[in-house]
Formats: C-alpha cells, sequence, structure tokens
C-alpha cells in the first residue's frame, strides 16, 4: 500500500484544506480507522501550524516534542483519533484533546496538564481469555482485563489514566448519564440517555435522549453522570 493519499479522497474527519499539494500522507495502521484519525504530520502543518513544511514536522517530532496518551511519537504517519490526548514541549506548553465538531471533522480541543493525563474509551467489544477472565477493547485499540465481579458491558464507557491504562471511573451505558455523540446527524453534540432500545433485528440498537432524537449506539460516548468528564468545545466540562 502507498504511504501517500491524493487530497481530494481524504477523509471528511480531516480538518485540511481541500486544495493544496495533491499529495498527502497516509494514516499507518494503527488504533483508530484511517477514517477516524489524521497523520500527525498533517496534524503539526495543517491544523495546529507548527510546522510549514513535512521536513519540519519531522524534526519536530525526532526531537521528542509530541505526545500522545502520554508517550512520545516520533513517526509522521502515526494517527490521532477520538479522545486521543495531544501534548506539545513545545513553543510553548500546551495540551490539546481530539474531538469531533458538529460537521464531524477531527478538531483540537484546549485542555489542562491534569486533563491530559486521561481519556474516555468506548468498549467496543468484549471476549473471554485464559483462566476464564474477561477482556475488553476499547474503541482506540487498547485491551483490558475486567476485574473480577466487575461487569462492563459494550457501549459503557472507562475513564483511565494515560499512559498507565489505569481504570479510574466506569461510566455505563444507562439512563440518565450524558453522552456525546460521535457519529450520525447529531455529530459533537452532548445530550441526556433516556433509555436504550434493544432491536430485534440486524439493525443495530438504538440510543434514545432527552432532547428529543435518537442515534445508533455504536456513535454514543458516556462522557459523565450530572456532568462531562472531558473539556469540550466552548470550555465546558473537566
Amino acid at each position: 500500500m502507498t504511504r501517500r493519499l491524493k487530497r481530494g479522497a481524504a477523509p471528511r474527519t480531516w480538518t485540511i484544506p481541500r486544495k493544496g499539494t495533491k499529495w498527502v500522507q497516509r494514516v499507518a495502521a494503527g488504533a483508530h480507522p484511517q477514517a477516524e484519525s489524521m497523520p500527525m504530520v498533517q496534524l503539526l502543518r495543517e491544523v495546529r501550524g507548527v510546522a510549514k513544511t513535512a521536513r519540519e514536522a519531522r524534526a519536530i517530532l525526532r526531537e521528542g516534542l509530541v505526545s500522545v496518551d502520554g508517550s512520545v511519537v516520533r513517526e509522521v504517519a502515526r494517527g490521532v483519533g477520538l479522545m486521543d490526548t495531544v501534548s506539545f514541549a513545545k513553543p510553548v506548553d500546551e495540551h490539546f484533546r481530539i474531538l469531533k465538531d458538529q460537521s464531524g471533522r477531527l478538531r483540537l480541543v484546549k485542555i489542562t496538564a491534569a486533563d491530559a493525563a486521561y481519556k474516555i474509551g468506548r468498549v467496543r467489544r468484549k471476549t473471554t481469555v485464559s483462566e476464564g477472565k474477561t477482556q475488553v477493547t476499547l474503541h482506540d485499540g487498547r485491551n483490558l482485563i475486567a476485574p473480577e465481579k466487575v461487569t462492563w458491558r459494550v457501549g459503557d464507557s472507562l475513564k483511565i489514566g494515560v499512559p498507565g491504562q489505569k481504570v479510574l471511573q466506569h461510566l455505563p451505558l444507562k439512563p440518565g448519564l450524558l453522552a456525546y455523540l460521535a457519529g450520525g446527524s447529531h455529530v459533537g453534540e452532548i445530550a441526556k440517555i433516556e433509555r436504550i432500545e434493544v432491536v430485534n433485528s440486524p439493525q443495530p440498537n438504538l440510543v434514545h435522549f432527552a432532547e428529543g432524537f435518537s442515534s445508533i449506539k455504536e456513535y454514543v460516548f458516556v462522557i459523565g453522570e450530572s456532568s462531562p468528564q472531558i473539556t469540550l468545545p466552548g470550555g465546558i466540562g473537566g
């Protein structure tokens, strides 16, 4: 597979101009799908604006000035996606979280250093591994072993410390909690869960919200109880 991609074929989630250089960097295989992540070189050059060229972006990464989820990143093709935290050591000490705006594009939301020490992961899959233990896979590819007598269900969210992956809080998918919509016609919005509808067909289960709309379960990220556990565009939560 080629390492580059025509700009016009770049995913619509990327916050880059549609006109410019013919080629852009393709996201390397990793935690997030290509359509849901952006390579570091584009983030540094066209979103953050700390590099004017791909060469400058490589130099910044080689110096170890950028961290994702608390770990230093050095590859220009490394993808960053939804809920990832990105920290810059220079030119100033700044921290951001990757979220989607209401157009479905990946955006940098400024956060504090304390907020950059954790992220929220959505439970995407559950499997049974050796010794009968339960392993859950989060939306960003992380695998965690559930403690005994603890139930984490598909669709629940886990607030975890990074890079250590210690589970700080379990946010179940249930009525009354706040959710962030990561897709659909209400992408980027916050709503209160009213009920979960299990559909007895090949169609996806639905989550209905107090605001009067619904979305498929896969798009729903539980982010808090009475208030969001993450900072949202406009400074809400955190």
